[in-house]
């Protein structure tokens, strides 16, 4: 290939925008000619390769955007402590159908057992399905739409949040919000129902949820909202943090000869308020 013709498919692959066939045309060229391929064979590859690297591209841009914590994938997700019925509903979740449908995906559980690492994990498989995904805390959520709110915006910043097939929301009323902060969560599920999912963690069950959204009206169209056309899992597991922490001093405990593993705080003090009454003078109230 004469030096003018490989500047003028550089040029002309640049300005079709296909960096792909730029790059590897050479290489699959030489391919195409020791392996006798067709024209038409040699055009798909490249074709395949444009294809690829798109793709790989709006993954990685996906994924930007996403604000998803980096570290919480399926990978690092242990998916043996969940349990068998949780573990089939959260399996069935992976493909991302239920973004088609609008479906909603609920996390309760106590804090500590997973439900932020289970929906992270969940977003990051979405988003290598090129899906959009957009992960928030709902304190941060909340002051984002408190602020469109102010500024007379509000329309406009849940339309844009409409981008998002998937919005994640996570801790919901783990921090107590006033009720115009309420207000504004609210009017963002009643936007989202029935045309795009949200996924949500929390440690308040449903009976609790007038402490989130402070009267029974509210409260029940919320609840009814998300629930119509939803998944709830409910973990239920210890703490993981807990546990982690346990391993770590038992490991520590048996490394070192002598060494004696602190009890849990509520033992250590029953523990301490037995040695208290062995001592002379020590009397119990009541």
């Amino acid at each position: 290939m004469s030096k003018l013709l490989k500047t003028e498919l550089k040029t002309a692959f640049r300005q079709l925008r296909l960096p792909a066939f730029g790059a590897h045309h050479g290489a699959q060229s030489a391919l195409a000619a020791s392996e006798s391929w067709s024209y038409d064979q040699y055009l798909l590859r490249l074709c395949e390769l444009e294809l690829g690297e798109r793709q790989s591209r709006k993954r990685q841009k996906l994924l930007l955007a996403s604000r998803l914590p980096r570290e919480k994938t399926l990978e690092n997700f242990e998916r043996q402590r969940l349990k068998r019925n949780v573990e089939r509903q959260y399996a069935a979740l992976l493909d991302g159908e239920f973004l088609r449908r609008a479906e909603n995906v609920l996390v309760f559980g106590s804090p500590g057992g997973g439900k932020t690492h289970l929906l992270a994990a969940l977003g990051h498989e979405l988003v290598q399905q090129g899906q959009s995904v957009y992960f928030t805390s709902c304190v941060l959520l909340v002051q984002r739409l408190l602020q469109a709110k102010q500024a007379l915006v509000l329309e406009k910043e849940l339309r844009r949040l409409d981008k998002y097939e998937a919005l994640i929301i996570d801790d919901l009323g783990y921090v107590q919000q006033n009720r115009e902060e309420m207000e504004v969560l609210f009017t963002l599920l009643a936007h989202r129902y029935e045309s795009r999912s949200v996924l949500l963690t929390s440690n308040l069950v449903f009976s609790q949820w007038e402490q989130i959204f402070k009267d029974p009206m509210t409260t029940a169209a919320a609840v009814d909202r998300l629930v119509h056309h939803s998944v709830i899992l409910e973990l239920n597991l210890p703490s993981y943090r807990m546990e982690a922490a346990q391993k770590k001093r038992g490991a520590a405990a048996s490394s070192t000869p002598g060494t004696e593993v602190a009890a849990e705080p509520g033992k250590q003090a029953a523990a301490d308020t037995r040695t208290l009454s062995e001592k002379p003078g020590f009397a119990k109230n009541g």
